[in-house]
Parts: structure tokens; C-alpha cells; sequence
């Protein structure tokens, strides 16, 4: 008979736990040994479960890649027939082109090592600008969950917000997002000028003035784009300002950035670890994954 269990690394024990009593599946823990060299050794007991969900968020990705792929291979000798990789935030697609040459195609790299180690691959608004079809790249199925309507919803508190993009890959969920709040929507367009500059402009004849704008993005990291564009917002009248973002890969110095450029409020999901987190990912996780949970 088929079983499913959920496993993940002891810095992921939180959301481990919290994905299994959403599943109503047993959970462990993986053993990582870490020697003085740096090599790591992961041990696993899969305790019967012949279907294993695998958590494992990749930011941090350098130092979290290596043992995620030594554990798949420990599960698959261990007997583990079919192996499911939950990845709320899936590292390296920004890299989906060779921008200058001599650079590596990081995209094509990464997901061709995940996709030779698993069977099915569940991630969270994806920056899939590029890329035509992520299951494609990876070589095996692939579940990309839109939280922005999610996001929104939980950022509004019931208001309706002028829901605005920071490029204009942003502009399909945005539309979606502020669809789903009964509100109307609006874009920058970005022209990225070198690694940290970049000029903006919003969609001409957009009223900002006096009302509540939400800035939606999908990753923040610098902050250094969300900035100029409340700056921008605040300029236009915009009478507050809240920022929500699907991963909240902020440097040290970024929560200040948005906050000192006029930002509001500063959401996002638990895909990463952050004190801005809001929007608990375990509930959509666990309906992408019911069906891999025998009946």
C-alpha cells in the first residue's frame, strides 16, 4: 500500500510540521552531519513511506542545494519509489538568459539537477519571466502557486488599494491580484540602467492622488526598486503606501530602504524566513499536494 510522508531539515522543522497536520501525513526529520571540511552527510528513514514530499526552500541556495540533492539520493536507496520537492522559493530562474558573455545559464543548471532528482517539483510564484514553461526545464511536472491574490487580499483588510506592479512582468498577476479585490491596477515600466540602477515609469494617466496604493512584487531583495518606486507613488499624492512581496530575500539593509522611501505596511509569505512574514504558505501547499497523500 502506498504511503506518504513528509520530511525536511531541522532549520525547516516549522513548516515541516505545519505542511503534515495540513496533509494528515506522519513527518521526520533529516540527519545532517556536516564535517570539518564542509562535506555534509545526510541520513534518512523514510519509516515505510513509499511517496516522500520533500521540503526544502532555496534561498540560500549555495548552502542548501548540495545536501537537498544528497538526500534525495539517500531517500531513492533507501527505497523511496516517488520523490515530491516542495520548494516554496526556487533559486537561480532570475538567471534565465545569458545576459553578458561568459556567463552560465544558472536556470538550466539548477533546474537540471533538481529535475534528474525528483519526480514532481510544488513552488510558489515562481520568476518565471523567461520562461515559457518551468516543468519544460526541469524535465518533470511542476506546480507554480500564485499567492499574489493571496497577498492582496491579506494586505487590503478589507479595503480596495490601487494594486500596482514594479515592471511590466508583474503586470498578469497584478491584474489578477486586483481583480480578486474588486479594485483597479496599474504598472511601471523598468529599464535597468546597471546591477543597482534602474528607471521607472508608471502607466501614463493613472490617478495615485489620495488614494491607497499596494506595491505587489514577487521578490525583494535590495529593495533598492521597491524604493524608487514608492518614492515615485508618494510624489504622484499617493496617500499611503503598503508593500507586499511573495519572498522577502531582504538584505540587511532593505526594510530600512522601503521604510525611509515612505513605505507602510511590509508583507510577505513564510517562503523565507523574515520578520515581515504574514502569509502562512501551508494551507495552499497542502491543496497542491492532496493528491499525493493516499485516500
Amino acid at each position: 500500500m502506498r504511503q506518504a510522508g513528509i520530511f525536511g531539515f531541522a532549520e525547516d522543522a516549522a513548516p515541516v510540521r505545519q505542511l503534515a497536520e495540513r496533509l494528515g501525513a506522519p513527518h521526520g526529520l533529516i540527519d545532517l552531519k556536516t564535517f570539518p571540511d564542509g562535506e555534509t552527510l545526510p541520513t534518512v528513514a523514510p519509516n515505510g513511506a513509499t511517496t516522500v514530499i520533500l521540503y526544502r526552500s532555496l534561498h540560500q541556495p549555495n548552502e542548501r542545494l548540495l545536501p537537498l540533492l544528497l538526500a534525495a539520493d539517500a531517500f531513492r536507496r533507501a527505497g523511496v519509489g516517488r520523490l515530491v520537492l516542495v520548494a516554496p522559493y526556487l533559486a537561480y530562474l532570475r538567471q534565465d538568459m545569458v545576459f553578458q558573455p561568459g556567463q552560465s545559464l544558472s536556470r538550466d543548471v539548477v533546474c537540471g539537477l533538481l529535475g534528474a532528482a525528483f519526480d514532481r517539483l510544488v513552488t510558489v510564484q515562481a520568476h518565471l519571466h523567461r520562461t515559457a514553461s518551468l516543468a519544460g526545464v526541469l524535465g518533470v511536472p511542476a506546480t507554480n502557486l500564485d499567492i499574489a491574490g493571496d497577498l492582496a487580499i491579506l494586505a487590503a483588510g478589507g479595503g480596495r488599494p490601487l494594486v500596482v506592479g514594479p515592471d511590466s512582468e508583474s503586470r498578469p498577476w497584478v491584474q489578477a491580484a486586483a481583480s480578486r479585490l474588486g479594485t483597479d491596477w496599474a504598472a511601471f515600466d523598468k529599464q535597468r540602467l546597471g546591477d543597482r540602477q534602474v528607471a521607472l515609469t508608471l502607466d501614463p494617466g493613472v490617478q495615485v492622488a489620495g488614494r491607497a496604493v499596494l506595491l505587489l512584487d514577487d521578490i525583494c531583495s535590495s529593495g533598492g526598486t521597491l524604493a524608487q518606486a514608492i518614492a515615485q507613488l508618494r510624489d504622484a499624492g499617493a496617500a499611503s503606501i503598503d508593500v507586499a512581496v511573495a519572498h522577502a530575500m531582504f538584505d540587511a539593509g532593505a526594510l530600512d530602504r522601503l521604510r525611509a522611501a515612505g513605505a507602510g505596511r511590509i508583507l510577505s509569505s513564510d517562503s523565507v524566513p523574515h520578520s515581515s512574514n504574514t502569509l502562512e504558505l501551508a494551507g495552499v501547499l497542502a491543496a497542491a499536494l492532496q493528491d499525493e497523500i493516499p485516500a
